[in-house]
């Protein structure tokens, strides 16, 4: 089974979904929801503990409460994926790298545009922090899509700078 619960966020309607005990999806918008159901006919409305702990911890990191989250996840992906995603949990709050810094850190310096892609395959944005990744010249590129709105706002709660803020 699967259950999700609402969350507004600084960009409006976002939700939160539980499979098997684990946090696996944050999505943003109710389109975004509506193609999970058609994928997981299954999904349903309901306030599990864990979903509501969830919704509290990103609540708190939406008011620049909470720095860190401590909630079970999975997600599934490819081995380069999950290593991309590995990575990203490493970037401390309030600081960024670059595609090239993260393509690095996974120990393939040419797979900058492949860490692109993972980061937009990546279900837990927010959770597994994304929007930490920036341009080498400290720009603003692509997030969940083309975006940059929601990127710019999650940086702005961390403090961190790029260009065009």
């Amino acid at each position: 089974m699967s259950f999700y619960i609402e969350v507004t966020s600084p960009f409006g309607r976002a939700y939160i979904v539980e499979q098997n005990e684990h946090i696996t999806h944050v999505l943003f918008g109710r389109e975004e929801l509506e193609i999970l159901k058609e994928k997981d006919s299954g999904l349903k409305l309901m306030e599990t503990a864990l979903l509501q702990d969830a919704k509290r911890q990103l609540e708190e990191y939406f008011r620049g409460e909470r720095r860190a989250f401590k909630l079970p996840m999975h997600q599934e992906g490819t081995a380069f994926q999950q290593k991309v995603w590995e990575a990203l949990l490493s970037i401390p709050y309030g600081e960024s790298r670059s595609y090239l810094d993260i393509a690095c850190a996974i120990g393939n310096p040419k797979a900058v545009r492949a860490i692109g892609q993972a980061n937009k395959k990546n279900a837990l944005p927010i959770l597994i922090p994304c929007h930490r990744v920036i341009g080498k010249n400290n720009t603003l590129t692509g997030y969940a899509g083309n975006e940059t709105d929601k990127k710019a706002v999650l940086l702005e709660i961390e403090n961190i700078p790029y260009k065009g803020k």
